[in-house]
Parts: C-alpha cells; sequence; structure tokens
C-alpha cells in the first residue's frame, strides 16, 4: 500500500521498481493514519520500522503472534507521524553507528523485511 496525497507512478517508479510494478499488486490510499486504523481493525500487527526512544532494536524483535503484518515505514524527510506511532502494536528500529542517525528508507526497508522473513521462515 502507498499512501499519501502525491503519489507519483511515472517514470521515476519505473525506474525504481525495475518494473515490478507491473506484477506486484499495490494499492494508493490518500491517508496513512486511516489506513493503519483500518489494518489494525482487521486484526493486523502493526510494526513501525522508526527509531525512538522507545523502538526496539530489530535484531531482539521476534514476533509474537501469528496475525498478519503490516510493516509501516515513514517518508525519507519525516518518518513516521506521532499518531501511527501511538497506535502501533511495536516500533523496531536499526541501530546506526557513528553520526549518522538515518538511513536510506528502501535500505532499512529491506533489512527489516529480511529479518521479518527470517522469523517467519
Amino acid at each position: 500500500m502507498l499512501c499519501g496525497e502525491d503519489i507519483s507512478l511515472g517514470r521515476k517508479l519505473t525506474k525504481t521498481s525495475r518494473s515490478t510494478e507491473k506484477f506486484v499488486n499495490y494499492t494508493i490510499c490518500k491517508s496513512t493514519l486511516e489506513t493503519v486504523i483500518e489494518l489494525k481493525n482487521n486484526d493486523y500487527q502493526i510494526i513501525s520500522l522508526e527509531i525512538t526512544t522507545n523502538s526496539t532494536p530489530i535484531h531482539n524483535f521476534s514476533l509474537s503472534n501469528k496475525k498478519p503484518i503490516a510493516l509501516i515505514v515513514g517518508d525519507e524527510n519525516f518518518g513516521i507521524s506521532d499518531s501511527i506511532l501511538k497506535i502501533s502494536d511495536v516500533i523496531i528500529h536499526i541501530d546506526m553507528f557513528g553520526n549518522n542517525s538515518s538511513m536510506n528508507v528502501v535500505q532499512a526497508t529491506n533489512i527489516a523485511l529480511y529479518e521479518i522473513t527470517k522469523q517467519l521462515m
């Protein structure tokens, strides 16, 4: 699911996705908060990927139930809103070393999906 008001499905998306948007089902939703609330109401486990004061390092996180998962990743510049973090079942982060406190959202998503997939196998 892609959430937001101005989701561009042009050349940049095609290049970034390497044309997989032709084969992977996706939906565009205007409101991120409404979409996450709907997923939560439909018994999804809401996992947000964000560095916060109470987030769990991804290497210490373990799935605690068999619910379907909604992995929430934020905007490159602004992250995940506080309203979504408040309704998340768990907030995880990738430990960062050095002077930088963030990483490219695509790379962070890849790491999170890898770690979650390992637990599902």
